[in-house]
């Protein structure tokens, strides 16, 4: 992926000096080992991010957003290529948006390490990237990155990129009104019922990561040979039947949250031929 020399996005806020570094675990820092395992844990057993941020901030009341952190330092690569990123997305986000009569709200990104305080309640590291709709940002340890390549066998820039367009599709489906119709759903289903329905926003979120790259691709041409199946890998690698059968060596599908690799894989497939977002409309799929 050709992303250097690209413009770079004023919204990343860089929270990892905070000092939260040590969340729980009587102390210690969570290491990458522990993050598979609770990564893995809350797709397991029907977890979804906001859930766990719930139970780990203590029972789900509100915190008070922080306020601006700084900008990552020049130099950082690894910031500046999520910075690349997000700026891409913001461009793309924004001429689709207008095309469609809306308009596009960019949300904030924030770099931690650790653990880190949000709108949604306590975050994480173990959690994986997640996106906060309660203050319109993306969360993310860049360690994750190390885990993805490393313990999952997913890596590249473009599988990177990809994991962070997928939390820029849920603030897509936040600003469409999407999540909060569907959490007030869920709200009202029994597990398996509301597991279902996650699968359903998760695979669209895959879709819109799809329809940015289709969109990306034409304006910038950045990709090189092997860049998409880098994504299609880490969308495989990442469903829940493939994370299943990697910690328990079978699968439990009531409980998949996310989708099956293969499902991931044709959602993103979807956004990525079609650059439509009305072809992402896994809510009212008859299949999946």
């Amino acid at each position: 992926m050709k992303w250097e020399d690209h413009r770079q996005s004023d919204n990343v806020e860089d929270r990892r000096g905070s000092g939260m570094g040590g969340f729980g675990m009587g102390g210690r820092r969570i290491g990458i080992g522990t993050i598979v395992v609770a990564l893995l844990g809350g797709w397991i057993f029907g977890i979804d991010p906001l859930t766990m941020l719930s139970v780990m901030s203590g029972g789900g009341g509100m915190i008070q957003e922080q306020g601006p952190a700084p900008a990552p330092p020049p130099g950082d690569t690894p910031a500046a290529f999520v910075s690349t990123v997000l700026a891409d997305t913001e461009d793309v986000w924004t001429s689709v948006m207008q095309q469609g009569g809306g308009a596009y709200r960019a949300p904030r990104l924030v770099l931690f390490r650790g653990a880190v305080m949000t709108s949604c309640g306590q975050g994480s590291a173990a959690m994986g990237p997640f996106y906060c709709p309660e203050d319109q940002r993306i969360y993310i340890d860049l360690d994750f990155f190390d885990m993805l390549a490393n313990r999952l066998g997913a890596g590249g820039d473009f599988a990177q990129a990809y994991v962070i367009a997928h939390e820029v599709g849920h603030h897509v489906q936040n600003l469409l009104g999407i999540s909060g119709r569907v959490n007030s759903m869920r709200g009202r289903l029994p597990g398996k019922q509301a597991n279902a329905l996650s699968v359903r926003v998760e695979l669209q979120a895959d879709c819109y990561a799809g329809v940015w790259t289709h969109h990306s691709q034409r304006s910038k041409g950045w990709l090189e040979q092997g860049d998409i199946e880098e994504a299609l890998n880490a969308a495989a690698q990442i469903g829940d039947d493939t994370l299943q059968r990697r910690a328990q060596g079978t699968t439990v599908p009531e409980s998949f949250t996310h989708g099956t690799g293969s499902q991931r894989v044709d959602w993103f497939k979807r956004g990525l031929q079609s650059g439509d977002i009305a072809q992402c409309n896994t809510l009212e799929a008859s299949r999946l």
